[in-house]
């Protein structure tokens, strides 16, 4: 003898939801997460600068525009020749401002200010490519007629390369952090998820101790540049 059971639509849907359950894998964020451990760290190293980038110019003043035009251009003809003539190339010359503006009185009436005259500014940047001889081309730039010199520079033609050493350092520096954590809370460093440096970060700076450049004329005091970088690091913990 055969018994058959018949079982209303509740329990076979019952029993569907049942097997369904246990056919169905875990969902992703049902996954236990991995223990991860992210330090960020600093690495140095010191440059001397092998460049120098300057701003210098002419500025006249005249009672008309073409005046002082005229005077501007004498002197500055003058200032660009003398560059050449001291080993500066053509190319590292490059003109960054020139203007011509009014230039005014103010009558004792408290009338309004009327314009008496012009002044024509003309300024270039220069690239220097031997520290050394800055002093000896500062002097030289006055003696030209320059009565503008601004925006002195000493500049790490190599920084990008020089910065790798300081992105090894700041890797290990990073490592040996975690590891110290790490081992301080009972796990152990393993593999690297992610590093990531800081773009912009830790541009050239002057140290604190300068190393002073005596010039033979003017004394300039060019430094060390300290180069920076700056990395972010996740390990896995295990």
């Amino acid at each position: 003898m055969r018994l058959t059971t018949k079982l209303g639509p509740a329990a076979v849907f019952a029993a569907a939801s049942a097997m369904l359950m246990f056919a169905t894998p875990l969902r992703a964020e049902d996954k236990i997460m991995d223990r991860l451990i992210t330090v960020s760290a600093t690495g140095y190293v010191t440059a001397e600068p092998d460049q120098v980038r300057l701003s210098s110019g002419v500025t006249a003043e005249a009672n008309t525009a073409e005046a002082a035009l005229s005077a501007n251009t004498e002197k500055m003809k003058a200032v660009v020749a003398g560059l050449k003539e001291s080993g500066i190339d053509a190319k590292d010359i490059q003109t960054s401002n020139f203007s011509v503006n009014p230039r005014y009185t103010s009558p004792r009436d408290g009338a309004p200010p009327v314009i008496d005259g012009y002044v024509v500014s003309n300024q270039v940047e220069i690239l220097i490519r031997d520290p050394k001889s800055l002093g000896a081309l500062l002097d030289k730039l006055v003696s030209l007629g320059a009565n503008q010199i601004n925006g002195l520079n000493f500049v790490v033609s190599k920084e990008e390369t020089l910065k790798d050493d300081a992105r090894k350092e700041a890797v290990a520096n990073a490592r040996r952090r975690a590891e110290l954590l790490a081992k301080a809370a009972g796990a152990d460093v393993g593999e690297v998820v992610s590093i990531a440096e800081e773009v912009g970060y830790g541009g050239p700076r002057p140290m604190g101790v300068a190393r002073a450049a005596k010039m033979d004329a003017a004394p300039i005091e060019s430094g060390s540049e300290t180069l920076e970088a700056r990395v972010t690091v996740t390990w896995k913990l295990k």
